[in-house]
């Protein structure tokens, strides 16, 4: 075998102080590479960590609020004017003189119409209706005195959070000054407490901040995904397993494939539209309401689960299905009994992440007008609702200063719930995936 002469061939040496300078270029390289990855997980923890600062430093005193406890005489001949003690009765009585009453007792009752007036402005325009629901709740304690907690208007929550200062002049104030001398009185006698707002997940959608809450919303978001898991996860398993188990490998299966890997990527407010043209214009469904909330996000989703359901299926070995053939399954029997119950954990994970996608989407949901605004909590999938993305975004519109918390509250919610589900894939992966 003859050699090939090499042109200028290298000494030793110089040979070692070549592969010296190429190891020492190489080091740098990797150290820069690693530097860069280090300082992009850093820049984007910090962004997030930022985020969360920013939501929770908002959210969580929007959990609570001020509240004013008042002694309150359950008079039953002006609570109950039906002497029934039903809602009807209830609700058509005197509740707010009640109300007004004991609060003018607690200020030393206060003279004038002026004075009266800058009183009942402390309290929430809610307080009448809590204290009919209470009496509806407690009908033993009617005809005797009671303390009840009630909540105190948004300007003076945000008064008593120092968002309001009582050295601005009168004029440029919200508040005037014989409001908070009211104030003052009822926070010396220990009246005034910052407690947990048993609004925020009791109450619903309203004008008032201070007793808006997200209790319609809440349920309507489970409504509307209950309709989305019911549509989306039978038949997107059920057409994974058509296209990867049984259908013929041809043309007309490919444009398929390529179109559910394109609606993957399709905007939301796409699907909404959609939903609003077909569902709502040409079958003549109701605005507003679950069902067409949750088959809109069901179509939403079915990408995404027949994608991930899929690929768990293609992770089955082929051993298994040959295994199963060759003891005499038939096709349908391997596939049901032997290729579906050990690629079941990835298709779970998938539905749970498009579950945890469909619950923070809120464009296609405007679109078929869950936006409105509805006071009622909905008792099923016919009832009008909103959804919990869909109130977030109707609160963050609001002026009142008090919104703003209990928008940032709402969202570390709606975050629980994401984290919840993403939890929930993990860890129902872990315990049931299968190593091969």
């Amino acid at each position: 075998m003859t050699k090939l002469p090499l042109n200028n061939p290298l000494t030793p040496k110089e040979a070692a102080v070549r592969v010296a300078a190429t190891l020492k270029r190489r080091g740098r390289s990797e150290r820069r590479f690693r530097f860069l990855g280090v300082a992009a997980i850093t820049l984007a923890l910090s962004f997030l960590v930022l985020l969360f600062a920013g939501i929770l430093s908002k959210g969580i005193p929007g959990m609570f609020q001020h509240y004013v406890v008042l002694e309150v005489f359950l008079d039953k001949d002006r609570l109950d004017p039906g002497g029934d003690m039903s809602a009807a009765s209830l609700y058509s009585g005197d509740a707010q003189g009640l109300v007004n009453e004991s609060l003018f007792s607690a200020l030393n009752n206060p003279g004038g119409r002026k004075a009266k007036r800058a009183a009942r402005s402390v309290l929430s325009s809610g307080s009448a209706l809590r204290l009919t629901e209470f009496a509806l709740d407690n009908p033993k304690l009617i005809g005797s005195k009671v303390l009840i907690k009630f909540a105190v208007d948004d300007d003076i929550d945000s008064f008593m959070r120092g968002f309001i200062s009582r050295q601005t002049p009168e004029s440029d104030r919200r508040i005037n000054d014989k409001t908070i001398e009211f104030v003052d009185i009822l926070n010396d006698a220990s009246l005034i407490s910052y407690e947990f707002s048993d609004y925020l997940f009791t109450g619903s959608a309203s004008r008032d901040a201070e007793i808006a809450g997200i209790k319609g919303a809440l349920l309507g978001s489970i409504w509307t995904l209950s309709v989305c898991l019911l549509i989306a996860f039978p038949l997107g398993v059920a057409s994974a397993v058509y296209l990867e188990e049984i259908a013929p490998k041809n043309r007309i299966t490919e444009l398929i494939e390529i179109n559910i890997n394109n609606l993957a990527a399709v905007p939301s407010v796409v699907f909404g539209i959609m939903g609003l043209a077909i569902f709502i214009i040409v079958f003549g469904l109701p605005r507003s309401i679950p069902l067409v909330g949750g088959i809109v996000l069901a179509l939403m989703t079915l990408p995404t689960i027949i994608i991930s359901s899929r690929a768990a299926i293609r992770a089955v070995p082929p051993s298994i299905r040959d295994a199963a053939l060759g003891i005499g399954a038939s096709k349908m029997q391997t596939i049901l009994h032997h290729v579906i119950p050990p690629a079941m954990p990835g298709m779970l994970t998938g539905t749970i992440i498009g579950m945890a996608q469909a619950l923070g989407e809120t464009a296609p949901l405007l679109m078929i007008g869950m936006v409105a605004f509805i006071v009622d909590v909905p008792g099923g999938v016919m009832e009008p609702a909103t959804a919990l993305p869909v109130q977030i975004f109707m609160w963050a519109d609001f002026a009142e200063r008090m919104f703003i918390q209990k928008t940032s509250a709402a969202i570390i919610v709606l975050l629980a719930f994401l984290i919840a589900m993403n939890a929930g894939a993990i860890i129902l992966r872990k315990k049931l995936e299968r190593r091969w």
